[in-house]
């Protein structure tokens, strides 16, 4: 591993990516807040964990079915003006849920609209993440950059919580809503004012451009393994938050144990952004896949319930694997992958990353059902430890390491008509 050139000039120093920051961690916090505020809002009006459901489920499945139009979306046009067209978009969603929530008798039906609305948003607005950082730092400083926007994000994960209690407690879940609103419409008056590159890309066809980001991604062994590696984690941390628990309150003494694991987890994704910032594997990707491996860990030993302080700590370092790799994956993307292509090849890696979350949500209580919480929490570590080990195999995985510049160069056009 190798630290920073010290002549890199550092990303907050340029006044684009310093604004494009700003409302990030503005909007990030705002977010942070409302997965607390939503379920405890939806239970106070309605007392029906099924009426949760559908209101999640409303904002998961057309961000699910439609991220790959977004990708689209954000290639053929300013990624900026996409971003911040889906920042006034949320805003006005929060702005509803808040006021019904504000209301004496608020309307699931309402409140299921809005989610859906605001996951539509959220489907154009996740492809716009990775050009917008490459179109405002240059490839030298992406690393910090990803670094930074990595630390805003998990830092927002731990105040958040604490701020939406503070917000339900004192004035009301409604409050919590309409501060997320404000933090949207922050990010888009930020937006307004600062330049972003943006590579013209050729108009053609909805399934033409969808099938040439598809080929980009299935032309590099290194991306398309990692992805299958990357949904078998996520599919695995679904497991792991639906039955493990129930292991920790039956085995390891209780709730407490719990939130534990969860608000060290939440300080290991902040250690492992923060250390992400600071080295430069010369094997990014084969040293952040390898990491990755070690969620098998805390999996593993809440099958075999293991001494508390054991399955914590190991869960506490999984995170920190996770947190390190996720800035390091986006800086390497965002070098090998031309400009015009980035929105739509980054849409592919969220859409196969969410869909295995579903997956796990469903398979896990099955499992657990049939044979016991121990089944699926180990089925789920072992599949984690061999898809993110296994990506050792793939030639380019192990021969990838920082690219020399960015790839400015034409990419393969797919005929209109196919």
């Amino acid at each position: 591993m190798s630290k920073y050139s010290a002549g890199v000039t550092h990303p907050l120093r340029l006044r684009a990516f310093r604004l494009l920051f700003l409302g990030r961690t503005v909007s990030a916090l705002g977010d942070a807040v409302v997965p607390t505020a939503l379920a405890l809002a939806v239970l106070r009006a309605t007392g029906s964990t099924a009426a949760l459901a559908v209101v999640l489920g409303c904002a998961m499945v057309p961000r699910l079915l439609l991220l790959p139009l977004g990708g689209v979306v954000a290639d053929r046009f300013d990624a900026r003006r996409v971003a911040l067209a889906t920042d006034l978009v949320r805003c006005a969603a929060q702005l509803v849920v808040g006021a019904e929530l504000l209301g004496a008798n608020p309307s699931l039906t309402h409140l299921a609209v809005a989610s859906a609305v605001g996951g539509t948003a959220s489907a154009f607005a996740n492809p716009t993440a990775a050009p917008l950082v490459a179109g405002t730092v240059d490839a030298d400083g992406r690393q910090r950059a990803n670094a930074l926007m990595g630390v805003t994000r998990n830092a927002s994960q731990l105040a958040g919580p604490a701020l939406a209690g503070l917000l339900i407690w004192t004035a009301g879940p409604g409050w919590a809503f309409l501060l997320d609103a404000a933090s949207f419409a922050v990010s888009a008056a930020l937006l307004s004012v600062i330049r972003v590159r943006h590579v013209p890309v050729p108009h053609h066809s909805l399934r033409a451009d969808l099938i040439l980001g598809w080929r980009e991604v299935r032309s590099r062994d290194w991306y398309w393994y990692s992805l299958l590696a990357h949904a078998a984690w996520n599919g695995a941390a679904a497991v792991l938050l639906t039955v493990g628990p129930v292991v920790a309150v039956d085995r390891l003494g209780g709730e407490g144990v719990w939130v534990l694991l969860q608000q060290v987890g939440a300080v290991g994704l902040l250690a492992g952004s923060l250390l992400a910032g600071r080295v430069r594997p010369a094997r990014p990707v084969l040293l952040g896949n390898l990491a990755l491996a070690t969620y098998a860990a805390p999996l593993l030993l809440l099958a075999v319930a293991a001494p508390a302080p054991v399955t914590v700590t190991a869960y506490c370092l999984a995170l920190t694997a996770l947190g390190f790799l996720n800035p390091v994956w986006e800086t390497v993307v965002q070098g090998q992958f031309p400009p015009e292509v980035l929105a739509r090849v980054t849409s592919y890696d969220w859409l196969m990353s969410l869909g295995a979350m579903p997956l796990g949500y469903a398979l896990a209580p099955l499992a657990a059902h049939a044979w016991g919480p121990p089944a699926p929490l180990a089925t789920a570590g072992v599949l984690v430890l061999l898809a993110c080990a296994g990506t050792a195999a793939v030639p380019g995985v192990r021969r990838l390491g920082w690219p020399a510049s960015v790839p400015t160069g034409p990419v393969e056009q797919v005929p209109a008509g196919r």
